[in-house]
């Protein structure tokens, strides 16, 4: 009897442990969170994925959760405390909270997901947390007015809105935010960063700027031009402003031109000078540049959806453009998350989907070995499951070292 008593004890107490402490060494370490559209036209939904390629469970769902039809979950973000996650979405309700806990066999489920209240912006994109307890989300469709967007502003200790920030370009064509996307922050400086990207619609007010603004008073200081004439309306995606132990270079992304470009960070006055060109896409053979990952060994990661393709960047080059390696991924490559098989291996997945859009849209997940850029496995999402994976994250935190 004793024994039994103290099985149970042990069961519960690790039954206690999984659900509520990731770190517990129970807790699975290759779950990975992937929103995702359903291709039947049911519901979209959020679910977990095994991805170590050493397992035999590789490329299984383990869990799902649904959110139901045109959702459409779109971005995955821990908060800076790694503790608590959200996801945004292109349909309404456009941003969620979700609750995650750990089952006794050490994955993660996802016990429900809240949505927070946007005030009536629309389309959420990205999100960036500070160190002073905000976060700021894009709206891509804002309220909804044909050149607009915004960021929402955050108390993150409640979810509760703090304020929007608009300004219509018809107001101010010097200062203004359109459509906006990407987003990223340098706290030393209080300077952020957004991009113009595209009407929510894919079809009108193409972006071809970023807009630098005052993180603390929420001014705006300054809009830059992203394009040069081979590419005039470029689609600026992703912004990322190196801060910490990097260079201060910030450095966008253009979805439509499929470049990279850089600018320098001033000194003084801590804003930054014009862009130029970083990385020529189309001297490359590559088209729709969208995301920036740095990697825990200090790798700018970027992918190029058309092909399909990730380029490895020497951060210490800058601002010269070195290449270290090449991924060969699939059409539509997009996300990446950094992570140890149970062997110990570095490697990184990458999500291959972007909208679901005709010639990128594989529908893969692919895992790469980091060191020698071998691909190890591919998940076939889209052919397992009719569903297009839209974003991927880590289940216990960020998975690398630095994104927006």
């Amino acid at each position: 009897m004793k024994c039994i008593i103290a099985t149970f004890a042990v069961a519960l107490l690790c039954l206690t442990a999984c659900k509520h402490h990731p770190e517990n060494p129970h807790v699975s370490k290759t779950s990975f969170i992937i929103d995702y559209r359903d291709l039947s036209e049911k519901s979209d939904g959020i679910a977990i994925m095994e991805l170590d390629p050493e397992s035999p469970q590789f490329g299984k769902i383990t869990s799902r959760i649904e959110l139901g039809k045109g959702v459409l979950p779109h971005h995955i973000y821990f908060d800076k405390q790694q503790k608590r996650v959200y996801n945004t979405a292109l349909g309404f309700p456009y941003l969620y909270e979700l609750k995650l806990k750990h089952g006794p066999d050490g994955r993660p489920v996802i016990e429900k997901a809240e949505p927070v209240d946007t005030d009536g912006n629309l389309v959420g994109e990205d999100i960036f947390f500070t160190g002073d307890g905000r976060f700021f989300v894009t709206f891509m469709g804002g309220k909804g007015n044909e050149h607009g967007g915004s960021i929402g502003v955050y108390n993150a200790a409640n979810n509760k809105l703090i304020r929007t920030i608009e300004a219509d370009m018809h107001h101010d064509t010097s200062k203004f935010i359109m459509h906006p996307h990407g987003i990223s922050m340098n706290e030393s400086t209080k300077r952020l960063m957004v991009t113009s990207t595209i009407h929510p619609g894919l079809t009108s007010g193409i972006g071809s700027t970023v807009t630098l603004i005052n993180s603390e008073d929420y001014s705006l200081i300054k809009t830059y031009k992203v394009a040069d004439e081979q590419t005039p309306a470029s689609s600026p995606v992703e912004v990322l402003l190196l801060r910490n132990e990097f260079k201060p270079y910030a450095l966008v992304t253009t979805m439509l031109g499929g470049d990279v470009w850089i600018a320098d960070q001033d000194a003084k006055t801590k804003n930054y000078g014009e862009f130029r060109k970083f990385y020529d896409g189309s001297d490359n053979g590559l088209g729709w540049a969208l995301e920036f990952y740095i990697s825990p060994e200090k790798l700018l990661y970027v992918s190029f959806a058309n092909p399909g393709i990730v380029k490895v960047f020497d951060l210490n080059a800058l601002p010269a453009a070195k290449v270290v390696r090449t991924l060969q991924s699939d059409p539509g490559a997009h996300h990446m998350a950094f992570f140890k098989t149970k062997s110990g291996k570095d490697v990184v997945a990458v999500q291959n989907n972007m909208l679901n859009l005709p010639d990128i849209n594989a529908g893969t997940i692919a895992v790469f070995d980091v060191k020698s850029g071998q691909r190890l496995a591919t998940a076939n999402v889209k052919k397992d499951y009719n569903i297009q994976p839209e974003s991927i994250e880590w289940a216990n935190g960020n998975g690398h070292y630095l994104h927006h």
